[in-house]
């Protein structure tokens, strides 16, 4: 256990309390740009013609949103729930559920189930690595199924406990490395390279490997900061029509603050993508395992047996603490171009016979497609990448000379080759194996579990050293008492103990949607993890209770939301943070709780916004992320609908306040365009009660307002001023770089200027140009600048 001074979370920078209000110089050399998480990537070289990086960041951050008058009935549910004079409610108390209208792709309830899905490994030999390098996909397999496991094509039937069907039309895997999960991607490559060391097999894994491992594990929110922070300059630096529509959405009719923004939602999504593997939770573990040969491969059985072996005893053989009996799926890469059909197909024959059903032939064509073939086509881009993968891809395309999309493209036969092996391995194989061990597992450990027998032997193992655990305890320091599973010593429990089948089982049920299971599993673990002090499985099982419970389509009581769901996020939030020190799950339980929430409009709305202002309170994000959280509270705020024609019980007061307070978050990251419209909504809100936002009843909120007003405009005239700056400075290279072209030429009848004589600029200012942070000063040396004729 760790003390609460110990924990080094992230935390934002402290602003100067003396700061009362945002009014910007006229002058330029008075600029002052404060931090930002953006400080390491903007010395880059950055081009605004870049069409390859304005393409990547077009396919991250364009996600279809909902109008938000659709996104208030999304979700339905009684307006007048118990607990306030305003709002009465009905009888019992009971707030209506969540009823399963279409789900938008930027609803919270799609992102939660599209990030927690199944995970598949990919392991394979050196020949199909060679045959998809020739392709023209360096990443080799990984790279070529990653873009396709995000959504299957068709519906998905599951089961759930009960054994009733239903069909999921956005189910989908994803594909990792063996190594995605196990390092941060700031832990030095020495300490990962030293534990690459070969085995008898000859297999070991090469450092570039590593660093590609370590760039897919996310959970780092200083990099998240870091990759939103480079979108919005994206969308700052664009011409004023360009980057209203690109941050306002005008097209799609999405302006209120009730919907989610596209860079909350691409902070949300980085959040939960790259998930690292941790021994509390097994939503990273692998769930099932590629291994792949090809038809060129000399001996065929005997590397699948090779590979297989190294996921056991070699240099692939994941930690301790995860179970290594997942599934192995074997696939034969036959090269449609080169090898002979019978014999690849005599071949798969074999394998059948050797290891199963679960085997598959993949035909694909070795050649490079080129974009002039007749069935090219681009490969997909991935929407579930860590943020520390996006900061390099961006980088790297901003190093780059060649101003082309760089996305490799293949033919669409193997493009349809892949869909149908992946959905043929997730139909046939990955879900029904997952629904046999759920049943089982349900059947033999949690159902005993459940009974008065087995919390008769929960509280005999807690006080007596007696049970069924006591010969595989670690002993007096494995927990509360010598019968407890749990080593405290590495922080784990042994993949075979209950208490971690249990947790696996709750997480496949919360994998295929079955949130009932889930919940009641998750609540079940809540005592068990407390009596050991596992406080790490502690956190994790409060947090993804309360995450089933508010995601399941089943209505909630008062007393529901304030004993169940409330104490689950406090109980998670105080144990990730104090006990142990992990701020991204902290950031995560309550980024997620908050946003479902939300949904539920009503009373449970005022929670939401209790929960984003505890993000806040315990600086668990940086200035993006703050500012961000900050329009998340006036959106909680702005969906408290009142009754009548008062509106009584309604938040829309507040909800302007925290969009005013969101207007200087962003104003402090130079942020114009989100700014302007956080004021605008501002202004909205209160013209609801019918206060107009130049009559305000107090003058220091009036003068506070007037004060952001100048400082909007400011910063777009300056970035604008700016903008075009840039263009002419292009336009000048051009024209010296023709002028030089044409001296060389034989033809030379016209002077050069380049090296006449300038007349000195002495009347203007020379300067740095930079559409920097405005400077902040007080309020009362406000209008004491000296008009200097700048505009």
């Amino acid at each position: 256990m760790t003390s609460e001074h110990n924990v080094d979370p992230l935390r934002s920078p402290r602003y100067s309390e003396s700061d009362e209000s945002l009014v910007l110089a006229k002058t330029r050399s008075s600029v002052v740009r404060t931090s930002s998480p953006a400080s390491s990537t903007t010395s880059l070289p950055y081009r605004r013609s870049n069409a390859s990086l304005s393409a990547l960041f077009a396919s991250t951050s364009t996600l279809p949103v909902s109008d938000p008058a659709s996104s208030r009935t999304a979700t339905p549910t009684a307006t007048l729930v118990g607990g306030s004079i305003f709002s009465p409610g009905t009888t019992d108390g009971i707030s209506q559920p969540v009823k399963p209208l279409p789900i938008t792709p930027d609803d919270p309830r799609h992102i939660i189930a599209q990030a927690f899905v199944p995970h598949v490994a990919i392991l394979a030999s050196t020949e199909v690595d060679e045959l998809v390098v020739q392709k023209g996909f360096p990443g080799g397999l990984l790279q070529l199924l990653r873009p396709y496991g995000e959504k299957l094509n068709g519906k998905v039937t599951v089961r759930d406990s009960n054994a009733s069907s239903r069909q999921l039309d956005d189910f989908g895997v994803r594909f990792k490395g063996f190594r995605d999960g196990l390092e941060s991607p700031r832990s030095p490559p020495s300490a990962v390279a030293s534990r690459q060391r070969p085995n008898g097999n000859g297999l070991s894994v090469s450092p570039s490997d590593a660093a590609s491992a370590r760039a897919r594990t996310g959970g780092d929110i200083s990099q998240i900061e870091e990759l939103v922070d480079r979108h919005l300059l994206f969308a700052e630096s664009q011409p004023v029509e360009t980057a209203t529509d690109y941050v306002n959405f005008k097209h799609s009719g999405s302006g209120s603050l009730s919907s989610p923004s596209r860079f909350y939602t691409l902070y949300l999504r980085r959040l939960l993508s790259g998930l690292p593997m941790t021994p509390h939770e097994t939503f990273s573990h692998p769930v099932a395992c590629i291994i792949a040969i090809s038809s060129r491969t000399p001996s065929p059985i005997e590397e699948l047996r090779r590979l297989y072996t190294s996921t056991n005893s070699g240099d692939y053989r994941l930690p301790q603490w995860v179970n290594n009996e997942y599934l192995r799926y074997y696939i034969l890469v036959h090269d449609e171009e080169h090898d002979d059909m019978a014999r690849s197909q005599a071949l798969f024959e074999q394998m059948k016979r050797h290891f199963g059903l679960h085997c598959h032939l993949l035909r694909l064509r070795s050649s490079q497609c080129l974009p002039s073939d007749d069935d090219s086509r681009r490969l997909p881009s991935c929407g579930w990448i860590s943020a520390t993968e996006e900061l390099a891809e961006i980088q790297r395309r901003e190093e780059s000379e060649d101003e082309e999309d760089p996305t490799p493209f293949l033919f669409e036969s193997d493009a349809q080759a892949i869909r149908s092996l992946i959905r043929e391995m997730v139909t046939q194989s990955i879900i029904p194996m997952m629904e046999r061990q759920s049943a089982a597992w349900n059947d033999q450990v949690a159902s005993r579990r459940r009974g008065l027998s087995g919390r008769f032997m929960s509280l005999s193992k807690r006080f007596t050293p007696f049970g069924p655990g006591s010969r595989n305890s670690s002993g007096p320091l494995g927990g509360a008492g010598g019968g407890s599973n749990y080593d405290s010593l590495q922080g784990f429990y042994r993949p075979d103990a209950p208490e971690a089948i249990m947790r696996k089982l709750a997480d496949y049920a919360f994998i295929l949607r079955d949130y009932k299971l889930a919940y009641s599993t998750y609540d079940l673990l809540r005592s068990d993890y407390s009596n050991d002090k596992a406080w790490r499985y502690y956190a994790g099982a409060h947090e993804m209770t309360a995450i089933s419970l508010l995601i399941s389509n089943q209505p909630l009581t008062t007393r529901m939301r304030t004993e169940g769901i409330d104490q689950a996020l406090e109980s998670a939030c105080y144990s990730y943070t104090t006990r142990c020190g992990a701020p991204y799950n902290a950031l995560r339980a309550l980024a997620l709780g908050l946003e479902l929430l939300k949904l539920r409009e009503a009373s449970a709305a005022d929670d939401g916004a209790r929960w984003a202002s505890r993000i806040l309170e315990n600086r668990l994000i940086g200035p993006v992320g703050n500012a961000l959280f900050t329009e998340r509270v006036a959106a909680c705020f702005e969906s408290r609908i009142g009754f009548g024609s008062y509106h009584w019980g309604s938040r829309q007061r507040k909800a302007a306040l925290w969009a005013v307070l969101a207007t200087e978050n962003w104003l402090r990251l130079s942020k114009a365009v989100q700014a302007e419209k956080c004021l605008n909504e501002a202004g909205r809100l209160y013209a609801i009660h019918g206060v107009e936002a130049s009559s305000f009843a107090f003058g220091e909120m009036q003068k506070f307002v007037d004060s952001l007003k100048r400082a909007v405009k400011d910063t777009r005239s300056l970035a604008a001023e700016d903008h075009g700056d840039e263009e002419h400075a292009d336009e000048e290279t051009l024209v010296e770089v023709a002028t030089e072209e044409l001296v060389t030429t034989p033809r030379a009848n016209r002077k050069s200027l380049i090296g006449a004589a300038v007349p000195p600029l002495t009347s203007f200012e020379t300067g740095p140009l930079s559409p920097l942070a405005p400077s902040r000063i007080p309020r009362n040396e406000a209008t004491s600048f000296k008009d200097d004729n700048f505009e």
